[in-house]
């Protein structure tokens, strides 16, 4: 069994790569929880890994987008290591760009990218056209 500072000092970061950890409290039993994902599942991994959390914790497709949920004190140790801090609603607007696109994309474009792809989906349904032409 690997100890933590053996983890920890075999975790290396890819440029370009990242991790984030949403600000969502969530109760779980005597625990707050939030989210932690990341641009790939390796990088993913790497950062459980680093901070201690169990591989059997992460939550995978086809049932939930790829994360896990980690206790805040998990979430401290993740930042330490380097995990980007968002918002729950950029963390929900960058799963929903990754089930389209295939990839997380930045946070501070996630909730306009989401209304972008949103009002492209409106304008391209039938019941949209017809309300448009009449007007």
């Amino acid at each position: 069994m690997l100890t933590w500072w053996k983890r920890w000092a075999g975790w290396k970061s890819k440029p370009g790569m990242a991790v984030y950890v949403d600000n969502m409290r969530a109760s779980y039993g005597r625990l707050i929880m939030c989210h932690m994902v990341a641009d790939t599942d390796e990088e993913l991994h790497a950062m459980a890994a680093r901070i201690g959390v169990a591989k059997r914790w992460h939550q995978a497709p086809p049932k939930h987008d790829s994360h896990y949920d980690i206790a805040l004190s998990k979430r401290a140790l993740a930042v330490k290591a380097g995990a980007i801090e968002i918002t729950w609603r950029q963390c929900g607007c960058m799963n929903l760009r990754r089930r389209v696109t295939g990839e997380l994309g930045p946070p501070g474009e996630s909730e306009e990218w989401v209304q972008k792809h949103l009002a492209a989906r409106a304008n391209r349904r039938p019941e949209t056209a017809a309300i448009q032409e009449s007007q």
